[in-house]
């Protein structure tokens, strides 16, 4: 992979490095932040001792972070436009990964310091949000310009729906325990291990008890990479395509069956868009229609050069159209025009059919026809998206759409190995150091009495499951706050008096500004960084 650094020049490849260090120590300040929600249950039912609790944790990060696939990663490479990124200088690309490193890494820190729980992918996505704003100001655009508002919008459900449901889960789990459990006898996971050790002069829970604990906990564990440790490799894929696009925006190394695969799915969606044309003629890629109108007609022009001089007649010429002043809404209408009058869903089938007919290697296309193939198949996966999600589509027609869109982004949405493993080391790495502080504020600050082994054990699985659930669809979600609510739901399962008021309002406020506060610091960042670039290098 490191071919690529020689085409690059001294100034650039440095800042590169840069990046990518500060990359890894995000990834490993995640890891130490994070680790708690993943040991914080073990060892205080005292299933396992810290030591080996924080191993056995880093261990299944690692596992989760090389195992579990990369449609989370892609999910906050997606939240961008695609042409925010490659079609800008590489100062900007350079600008933008720093801003958000510097919002991301600077809160996580102040917040571990403070012991507070706080969640690393609202930082991460909230100084997203704050480059999209930052762009939209400079530009003088609407904010839909600098962000993948539909993504955006499936993003910030699952962030906050994923805390709703694990307090939800925990409790239930807990009802399920306290019915079908016994309360009494050694064996009981309704005692604590202080009471067990006064009684029994042990504080270990039972041998089922404790697999279980441990089982879930590196459940935990696992999960947690599998989700957070995505969002690293997010972040390197990003930086990687702004500045070498011409090597990462397809992935150089698929096979020709890769390749093969990838047309065969093309051909397939063509001809199933044929079938079903009138229930689709008004579909258009989200991206297309949020651009600007300028950038919009470039872009077309260079998806679609036979039909340039058309287009422009049509954008440009037509004085009764709306969009000549520049009109979002009128862009819109205007822009579903030329989509439905030439044809143009088809008419990218058919481009990237040509480009990807009897290729057995994307070495062999030019920097021009490998973007032409990166940006058709995100426009074709964007209408079959909004084709599954239409209520008509039946449930048969949706399955088979999601496998085509499997095959259709498999050599689009990648990751070298050497990058997967150096997230995943980062992760681990950070997960032995530094975790006591958060640990003492969840095991310790959050319910009113020592955790029972039942608390430990709801806490757990809830928060397994529900990261684990998550990361199968590609959304980012909090680790942190899917476990502290699975410990809330578990401590409020007779009453109000199970928390802790105090802590749980500290908590919240913090996670209430975790947004506002990575946007501010991101954006701020960009703008100064852009205008000091525009001074002095004349980007």
């Amino acid at each position: 992979m490191s071919y690529f650094l020689f085409n690059l020049d001294t100034y650039v490849r440095v800042m590169l490095i840069l990046a990518l260090t500060l990359i890894f120590i995000y990834e490993i300040i995640n890891g130490f932040h994070d680790t708690a929600n993943s040991v914080v249950s073990v060892i205080y039912t005292c299933a396992l001792r810290p030591h080996n609790a924080v191993l056995i944790s880093g261990v299944f990060n690692f596992l989760g972070v090389t195992l579990s696939g990369l449609s989370v990663a892609y999910t906050i490479v997606h939240l961008l436009p695609t042409y925010f990124f490659t079609n800008t200088s590489v100062n900007n690309t350079l600008a933008m990964i720093f801003s958000i490193l510097f919002a991301a890494i600077l809160w996580n820190l102040g917040t571990w310091y403070l012991r507070l729980p706080t969640s690393s992918s609202h930082t991460l996505i909230g100084a997203l949000i704050g480059i999209g704003f930052a762009h939209a100001i400079i530009t003088n655009c609407p904010i839909t310009h600098g962000l993948n508002i539909s993504k955006l919008i499936k993003i910030f459900l699952s962030l906050i729906i994923s805390p709703i449901i694990g307090l939800i889960l925990a409790k239930l789990i807990m009802l399920i325990l306290y019915k079908y459990c016994d309360y009494t006898g050694y064996d009981s996971i309704h005692t604590t291990p202080t009471k067990k050790l006064k009684t029994y002069g042990k504080s270990q829970p039972s041998l089922w008890t404790r697999t279980m604990l441990i089982i879930s906990a590196a459940g935990v564990s696992f999960s947690h990479g599998a989700n957070d440790g995505q969002k690293g490799i997010g972040l390197i894929m990003l930086l990687l395509i702004g500045i070498a696009p011409a090597s990462f925006m397809l992935n150089l190394n698929s096979s020709n069956y890769d390749i093969a695969r990838t047309n065969h799915a093309i051909n397939d969606f063509q001809e199933y868009y044929i079938k079903h044309n009138n229930s689709f003629r008004n579909i258009v890629p989200s991206e297309i229609i949020s651009m600007p109108i300028t950038r919009a007609f470039n872009q077309l022009k260079i998806l679609f050069p036979s039909i340039e001089k058309s287009i422009q007649t049509i954008i440009y010429n037509d004085k009764h159209a709306a969009c000549y002043n520049n009109n979002p809404i009128q862009t819109d209408i205007q822009i579903k025009k030329i989509f439905h009058d030439f044809s143009l869903n088809l008419t990218m089938m058919h481009n990237i059919s040509l480009l990807l007919n009897n290729l057995d290697d994307y070495k062999k296309l030019n920097t021009t026809q490998r973007l032409q193939i990166r940006q058709l198949l995100i426009y074709i996966v964007d209408i079959l998206d909004q084709i599954i999600d239409l209520p008509e589509t039946s449930h048969h027609d949706k399955y088979f759409l999601k496998n085509l869109k499997e095959n259709l982004l498999y050599t689009i949405e990648y990751a070298p190995t050497c990058i997967i493993f150096a997230v995943a080391l980062s992760l681990s790495l950070g997960t032995i150091i530094g975790w006591k502080r958060v640990a003492i504020t969840i095991g310790e600050k959050i319910g009113t009495k020592e955790m029972t082994y039942a608390q430990g054990l709801s806490t757990q699985l809830t928060t397994a499951i529900s990261i684990s659930t998550a990361s199968y669809v590609g959304m980012p979600v909090s680790t942190t706050h899917i476990l502290s609510s699975s410990i809330t739901g578990s401590m409020l399962t007779q009453n109000w008096k199970g928390i802790q008021i105090k802590t749980i309002k500290n908590i919240l406020i913090t996670w209430s500004l975790t947004f506002p506060v990575s946007i501010t610091l991101s954006g701020s960042f960009y703008w100064s960084t852009l205008k000091l670039l525009h001074k002095y290098i004349q980007i």
